[in-house]
Parts: structure tokens; sequence; C-alpha cells
């Protein structure tokens, strides 16, 4: 598979992220099926860096929660700005999973 085809896939799967709801790397790699490969979720996002684009981003955080893909936005609190304006509540630095979580179908490809 093409890493642009991957690419959409990925774009597709962040578009279904309900507003006030955040998914992690990992989730996406795996509904997909490339497994383990979070890094390829992130290398895709951060092609969108400092675009404007129909592709919600800031609603994909890391496995513990954090806004590790905070600085491909406008400034470093932006991520976590629109997140809070969409009802995401935090624990420290980090969204509350327990909370938030949403977790895409697995693709049956």
């Amino acid at each position: 598979m093409e890493n642009k085809d991957i690419y959409q896939k990925i774009f597709d799967i962040v578009r279904q992220i309900p507003v006030g709801k955040v998914t992690t790397y990992g989730h996406i790699a795996r509904a997909i099926g490339i497994g383990m490969s979070a890094r390829m979720v992130g290398w895709a996002l951060n092609s969108l860096a400092f675009q404007q684009t129909d592709v919600p981003a800031h609603r994909v955080v890391n496995r513990r929660g954090e806004l590790t893909g905070r600085r491909y936005f406008p400034t470093p609190n932006y991520m976590k700005e629109l997140l809070v304006s969409e009802g995401v509540s935090f624990i420290g630095d980090a969204v509350d999973l327990n909370k938030h979580l949403w977790i895409p179908e697995i693709s049956q490809k």
C-alpha cells in the first residue's frame, strides 16, 4: 500500500472522531491494519501541519493522552484550547482517556 493511500485512510478515520472525544495514534494504526505503526499515523498528521484542513488532527493523542502533536499547531497551547472548547477534560497535561477515548472500528480490508 502506498503512503498516500495509508494517509488517506488515516485522515478518513480522524474525520470520524466525534467532537469531545479523542483517539490515539495506535488505535488508528490498528484500525487501518498497520499494526504497531503509530509513527506512520503521526507522520500523516504532521503532513497537515499549519494547513487549513477538515481533518481534526487535534483529536489525536498518544497512548497516555498527552498532546505530543502540539508543536504542529499555530501555538503550543492551540491543540489543548481546541480540545477544551469541545468539552474535553484533562488530568494534569493529559486528556482524561476514561471519559474521552473513542476507539475506531477495525477495517475489514
